[in-house]
């Protein structure tokens, strides 16, 4: 296991950012490395994103230094969505099938987590996220048919997608933690717009199923003062609550975005009029 600490900043601090110094802080690289469970711990409401890649052997979860706990769900709620090949994953000696897309909440309190591929040829890549909780909730497998289907935007304005609400309050119990997946139609390439921010919940998106040769242009920062970073096939961008969180690509993708905060209502945005971004 790997992990790597980031600290909240201000953002008064990001307009005198440049490009590293963005990507050092709020761009997550790495994610889904063979044999490797990689974890990038932020300071955003004390989120944690990252991925689990079994290939020959299970991969176990175990506790990281800055959590201070005996182990990692002690205080902490889990969700993992599978965008590999198939796998399981073991939680207290209950096994999960998940395949492609399908996503399982884990619980407060769980203590063994183990991830396993059917297959080393063709490993299971399982996204993770993390967040702090208050109470346990039973572990649950969520398929994309258990979702919450919304389709939004269209083919004029470039961003007609598919949103699929996995881990939400009103598909499983959960403490904080939000996940889904929003799907890009061939012609598409601009998700979360118009964009909106949210002070109440911050967030990470994780881009997958980026086409060979081809790139995301992530945007973030105040409505006011935009800033961008370029994204390749799994990697990732923490999202303040004070931050846009939008993206066009040079193809259609797919991304997972999860949140935590106080507040479980998705519709909770402050909405930002697309001619009012600098």
């Amino acid at each position: 296991m790997n992990y790597d600490l980031r600290y909240a900043a201000h953002p008064d601090d990001v307009k005198r950012y440049d490009t590293q110094s963005l990507r050092k802080h709020f761009h997550i690289g790495g994610i889904m490395t063979p044999g490797e469970i990689n974890l990038t711990y932020t300071m955003f409401d004390r989120y944690i994103a990252g991925g689990a890649v079994p290939v020959s052997e299970a991969l176990s979860l175990e506790t990281i230094e800055p959590l201070k706990a005996e182990y990692f769900l002690e205080r902490r709620e889990m969700g993992v969505i599978n965008v590999g090949g198939p796998g399981t994953v073991v939680v207290d000696g209950q096994t999960y099938d998940l395949d492609y897309k399908d996503a399982l909440y884990i619980g407060r309190g769980s203590r063994k987590v183990q991830f396993r591929s059917d297959s080393p040829s063709r490993p299971a890549k399982f996204y993770i996220n993390s967040a702090p909780a208050h109470k346990y909730f039973p572990t649950k497998r969520i398929t994309q048919a258990d979702a919450e289907i919304v389709e939004l935007g269209s083919l004029e304005a470039s961003n007609a997608r598919k949103i699929y609400k996995l881990i939400v309050n009103s598909v499983v119990e959960v403490c904080q933690l939000q996940m889904g997946m929003t799907e890009l139609k061939p012609g598409s390439v601009w998700n979360t717009m118009p964009p909106h921010t949210h002070d109440r919940r911050m967030e990470v998106y994780y881009y997958f199923d980026i086409p060979e040769g081809q790139s995301v242009c992530h945007f973030m920062g105040q409505p006011e003062e935009t800033r961008h970073i370029w994204v390749q096939n799994d990697e990732a961008v923490i999202s303040p609550s004070w931050s846009i969180h939008a993206g066009a690509g040079t193809s259609n993708y797919i991304f997972i975005w999860g949140m935590a905060g106080e507040n479980l209502d998705y519709g909770d945005m402050d909405q930002v009029a697309i001619n009012d971004l600098r």
